[in-house]
């Protein structure tokens, strides 16, 4: 199959063409691939960021139930020694054995 002068002179250009929407298309994908990388970047940073947020608000949150626990533990131990002075055993301390 060989070429007559007249599909050359149709041809060159259009190679020409092609090329250059096959180099703009390259072009396109590696900008939509470095934008891509930035906004994943961005968004890892974002991520991290509000990881280190909210592990400082559970921070604070298990400090505020660990003194609540403890306030808890406090007012059910001064109960206890209240019930304790207040029951009073039936025989200790009622009945003074001299005889023995």
């Amino acid at each position: 199959m060989s070429l007559k002068a007249l599909e050359l002179q149709i041809a060159i250009p259009k190679t020409f063409d092609a090329g250059k929407i096959a180099e703009q298309h390259q072009q396109n994908v590696i900008s939509q691939q470095l934008n891509a990388h930035e906004a994943l970047k961005k968004e890892t940073e974002r991520k991290q960021l509000q990881v280190s947020d909210s592990e400082k608000i559970d921070f604070i949150k298990d400090g505020e139930k660990e003194s609540q626990q403890q306030e808890e533990n406090a007012k059910k131990q001064n109960s206890r020694q209240k019930e304790e002075k207040e029951v009073q055993h039936p025989f200790k301390g009622n009945f003074i054995d001299f005889s023995g």
